[in-house]
């Protein structure tokens, strides 16, 4: 996962559930990988690896708890999963997986400027979304300014306003 929900709560002021933001989190994390087209994987850290039930063996000595692993080239498994425990060179992850043969699993690493960022989008989306499209409000005499939000005339971004996803653009790689 990008950040804890802890750390959300030390950047963020929301009273959302702790189920809540870890669900924003991890739809914000599948959005910024989308959008860079970054899987942020840690090539050097990986393993090909077999699974019974919810615990996958032979994973990497540096792998630990709290770490985020991608697993891929698995017919039912793929995806983004965080390690809960280790135990004999197996990890428990957070969400259930199918039993396999082979697989990889492999580290996912995200730059701090990232996690940073990402927070500020997660503000944003709890402090702020209810203010879209506004672009400024006069409060004697009431005069408020809308601009256009919709996705062609560039004011936003996979539903953020464009200016802050700038934090993305060093990681976007080119897709063919």
């Amino acid at each position: 996962m990008l950040t804890t929900v802890e750390n959300v709560h030390l950047y963020v002021d929301t009273e959302l559930s702790d189920s809540v933001l870890e669900a924003k989190l991890r739809g914000l994390e599948l959005m910024i990988r989308a959008y860079t087209h970054n899987n942020f994987q840690e090539r050097n850290i990986r393993s090909v690896c077999k699974s019974d039930g919810n615990k996958i063996m032979g994973i990497h000595e540096f792998l630990g708890v709290g770490d985020t692993i991608e697993i891929s080239g698995s017919f039912y498994n793929n995806g983004i999963y965080t390690i809960c425990e280790i135990e004999d060179n197996s990890a428990l992850v957070d969400r259930p997986i199918f039993s396999e043969e082979y697989f990889t699993v492999t580290k996912v690493v995200y730059p701090e400027n990232v996690v940073l960022g990402a927070l500020g989008l997660l503000d944003w989306d709890v402090n702020r979304r209810d203010k879209v499209g506004v672009q400024s409000e006069t409060i004697s005499r009431h005069s408020v300014t809308y601009f256009n939000m919709d996705g062609g005339s560039g004011n936003s971004t996979m539903g953020f306003p464009s200016s802050l996803l700038g934090f993305l653009e060093p990681y976007r790689k080119a897709r063919f």
